[in-house]
């Protein structure tokens, strides 16, 4: 009933009609405002979102970070410069971009030296200390010690300081900038917590709460009311805003390869709780999707090559992790896991990169189902010892076995290679809108 009243309500604004009671017809919603364009990873990470962070960002005017710290890695190549960046978006290579981190991501303040004028943080941040990286590092040394194996974390305190957070201890970048003996009270308070924790834990409260009184008038001038500002860069004159997910889909704390995962969500829905916005301004959906798979650290990969494949595609992608300096593991293409991502986030449409990694296969393995016990399943096992007994059914495509990497066009890929494009799209349903052959901007084709 209540939605039929929605229906006919939306009947008499659209053609102007009174209410029953005579009175003017109400007014209508105001417009959802700016859209913002969303760019996540489809896999483990390290797929090349900061390459096509980069691309848009060209004419962008806002790119915005809403979830993570400085555990991500993002490497961009411009004019032969090769950038690195973990805390901040990689598309503040832009001159022209202001670049925001949102609410939801976790800053160790040490990573914003340089950039303070295109810089804005939300004052609802939290910070990540020095005794939240040496508690990653011993918390990791006690699951050797007691489990035989680690969870492979970077050890940058992102999932203590995120514990902290849900357990209401945590300090935020307003805090820091309000009552700073009630802050450091808190600090200290905090600190303890551990250190009764973690009896060998070294901290310097003097020392690191000297540097944090340091910062305040450093970093004063970019902190902002995060929802208010966003708010108004939403509702304002046109502008073209790019949020840059940290990490990936199958690193999501909810929806990833549980517990080898990352500390906060890292699909599309992370974005409005990380940012403060509402889901009706987020616009396009791109995915970045690897042309074949990689993973850093332990945990099930389905796909994954143990073998001269698996060394070949490591060395040909130069495949070594941009924040921790560890070699990834890699494997064929998985469509299920990237059918299982699109399900998350809607992928409006697909970056597929480093497809020049692949040029040297004569034929090339696509993982596209999976069977436990001898039977298909129709989704992605949630379960680590169940993922890790999944038997990955796959298609053999011909290779091209030819250099694609001078390619400035779909129709200046080998055959072989358009196919295999095309494969990828047919499968996932989800339109291929950028191809990268390189590691430079130059080098990512645009189809439409």
């Amino acid at each position: 009933l209540s939605s039929l009243r929605s229906l006919a309500l939306c009947r008499r604004r659209s053609t102007g009609s009174q209410e029953p009671n005579g009175g003017p017809t109400p007014t209508p919603a105001p417009a959802v405002g700016n859209k913002v364009t969303v760019v996540l990873g489809a896999q483990w990470g390290d797929e090349g979102k900061g390459k096509v962070v980069d691309l848009l960002a060209q004419d962008a005017d806002m790119v915005c970070r809403c979830q993570g710290g400085n555990n991500a890695g993002h490497t961009v190549v411009v004019d032969t410069v090769e950038y690195d960046f973990h805390l901040l978006p990689s598309g503040i290579i832009n001159p022209k971009v202001t670049a925001f981190i949102g609410n939801g991501v976790v800053i160790h303040l040490e990573g914003l030296e340089g950039w303070e004028k295109r810089l804005i943080i939300s004052d609802r941040a939290h910070i990540v200390f020095d005794f939240h990286q040496a508690v990653d590092g011993v918390q990791e040394q006690q699951r050797q010690e007691q489990a035989g194996k680690n969870l492979g974390t970077t050890k940058k305190g992102i999932g203590p300081v995120y514990s902290a957070k849900a357990e209401r201890s945590g300090l935020r970048v307003c805090d820091l900038l309000a009552d700073f003996t009630q802050f450091s009270e808190r600090y200290k308070a905090l600190a303890q917590q551990y250190k009764a924790m973690y009896p060998t834990l070294e901290i310097d409260k003097d020392g690191e709460l000297d540097k944090l009184k340091n910062y305040v008038a450093h970093i004063k001038p970019m902190v902002r009311d995060g929802v208010h500002y966003m708010y108004e860069a939403l509702h304002g004159p046109p502008k073209k805003i790019l949020v840059e997910g940290a990490n990936a889909a199958l690193l999501d704390i909810d929806f990833g390869t549980y517990p080898f995962v990352t500390s906060s969500n890292c699909t599309v829905g992370g974005v409005c709780t990380g940012l403060g916005m509402p889901p009706q301004n987020i616009g396009e959906v791109y995915g970045v999707v690897k042309a074949y798979t990689t993973r850093v650290g332990i945990g099930a990969f389905p796909s994954e090559q143990s073998n001269e494949i698996g060394e070949l595609l490591q060395t040909r992608g130069k495949e070594v992790g941009v924040t921790t300096g560890r070699k990834r593991r890699c494997g064929w293409l998985d469509l299920v896991l990237i059918k299982y991502a699109h399900m998350i986030n809607g992928f409006t449409a697909l970056a597929l990169t480093k497809l020049d990694i692949l040029d040297v296969f004569s034929e090339i393995k696509v993982g596209v189902a999976y069977k436990l016990d001898n039977k298909a399943i129709p989704h992605f096992p949630a379960n680590q010892e169940v993922l890790q007994r999944v038997e990955v059914q796959y298609e053999t495509l011909p290779g091209w076995n030819s250099d694609t990497s001078a390619a400035r066009s779909f129709d200046e890929l080998p055959e072989n290679a358009q196919k295999y494009v095309r494969f990828i799209e047919e499968h996932l349903g989800v339109p291929v809108k950028w191809i990268g052959v390189g590691k430079s901007r130059e080098s990512m084709i645009q189809l439409f």
